[in-house]
């Protein structure tokens, strides 16, 4: 087991946190107010549990937002299957991950919000959960939370690492925090090979190249009935889906239906911001550019006239990717997200768009590029252009993106999952 040391820069930053509790304390309240906290669970975020600590070994699987998380699920399905009667605590950030992880948990799996990184609200978490193995997935580094778990003693592994080239470089001008942070790791699983020379030229140390879990999280086929309700709801309209976007996205997204809709008036674009939350924010960037639309979560269905179907429920990616021969994959067209999974789109038969910037899934583009398997559109036109090529069935199709999967390395999951169960103390394994 390894321990974190303590460095000029990490002890800077957990005076700072402390001192700045009663301004993170009001920071929870502003967001809850604009529902991106869930205000009956606020606590949680204090590292106040809502739950008592089951009986038995417990691995704790520490997740970001939706992406992470579903990652996080099928750790816990793999980890409770090898070793029955172990319970799996889920953290999250978000309130979209926190409903997702909600749906989705098998029996064994809790899930609370992550404590907000001040150290004492640390201590607390994990005063009350005492893990008998910690999980931080892929960039999800938080000083005093890791802090607090290495005093315990908690033996902790990263998973899924994933850094891009602007990732790296920041933590090089932090490389002494940075290695302190690595070192309270006693296992560091690489999602590509990128991430894994990034690290071993930060740390000094060479991590286990595993490949990438989003490969392999599983992704629940779509309800017959309700697949059925859309397709008749479509008509046979043709559409596609931009999922997964951002703020500032869903403008060049609309000016692109735009574009399309000249030549193809029936057309339907179904958008599926990242967060549902934004739902008012997306559709006001559809509207300023005169187009109409209705959402999803209201019940509402595209009738004759309106060409886009505001997509504003949790859980149903799947859904709209099954029933459009074309996704664009947003978080791409603004340099600042890096891109987010095609794998979903590939799996439910959509052909892939991106933008330029989807440095964080470098490796499976490249992937993709090599057979053919994705369209890259830099702005509206591209992407209109991108829609129309696939429509017409001269752009890329699912079979070159199963292909490009197929080239992908295996077996992340197996890999990962045994060396998780093998930091588990000897008594409780």
């Amino acid at each position: 087991m390894t321990s974190l040391r303590p460095t000029p820069a990490l002890q800077a930053y957990a005076h700072a946190a402390q001192m700045l509790g009663p301004l993170a304390g009001f920071w929870l309240k502003r967001r809850a107010a604009g529902g991106k906290e869930d205000p009956d669970r606020l606590g949680e975020r204090r590292g106040i549990a809502s739950l008592p600590r089951p009986g038995g070994a417990l691995v704790w699987l520490h997740a970001a937002s939706v992406g992470e998380s579903l990652v996080a699920l099928s750790l816990a399905e793999t980890l409770t299957q090898a070793r029955p009667g172990l319970s799996i605590l889920i953290t999250s950030g978000t309130a979209t991950s926190a409903r997702l992880i909600a749906q989705r948990a098998g029996d064994g799996v809790l899930h609370q919000f992550a404590p907000v990184d001040r150290p004492a609200w640390a201590a607390r978490f994990i005063a009350h959960w005492r893990p008998d193995a910690g999980v931080f997935l892929e960039s999800e580094l938080w000083p005093n939370l890791i802090a607090a778990a290495s005093r315990a003693g908690v033996p902790l592994a990263l998973a899924n690492a994933r850094m891009n080239d602007a990732s790296i470089r920041s933590w090089g001008r932090f490389s002494g925090a940075f290695r302190a942070l690595a070192g309270a790791f006693s296992w560091i699983g690489a999602a590509d090979a990128r991430t894994a020379e990034g690290l071993q030229r930060l740390t000094g140390r060479a991590p286990a190249l595993v490949a990438n879990l989003k490969l392999e999280a599983a992704q629940p086929d779509p309800d017959p009935q309700a697949l059925a309700e859309v397709r008749a709801a479509l008509g046979g309209r043709p559409v596609f889906t931009a999922a997964s976007t951002h703020a500032g996205e869903e403008a060049i997204l609309a000016r692109a239906h735009a574009r399309i809709l000249k030549t193809r008036p029936g057309a339907v674009m179904i958008l599926a911001p990242r967060h549902p939350a934004r739902a008012d924010e997306a559709g006001e960037a559809v509207r300023a550019q005169g187009l109409a639309f209705v959402r999803r979560s209201l019940g509402e269905t595209p009738h004759a006239g309106v060409p886009v179907w505001l997509a504003d429920t949790l859980g149903e990616m799947g859904l709209w990717y099954a029933v459009s021969p074309a996704a664009v994959i947003g978080g791409s067209f603004i340099d600042a997200i890096g891109g987010h999974n095609p794998v979903e789109a590939t799996r439910a038969g959509a052909a892939v768009i991106t933008g330029p910037y989807a440095a964080s899934f470098a490796d499976v583009y490249a992937a993709y590029r090599a057979h053919d398997a994705v369209l890259t559109a830099s702005n509206s036109d591209d992407i209109a252009d991108a829609v129309l090529c696939i429509w017409d069935g001269f752009g890329p199709d699912a079979q070159a993106g199963r292909r490009a999967l197929a080239s992908l390395p295996g077996g992340a999951l197996a890999q990962t999952s045994a060396a998780i169960l093998d930091l588990l103390p000897a008594e409780v394994r």
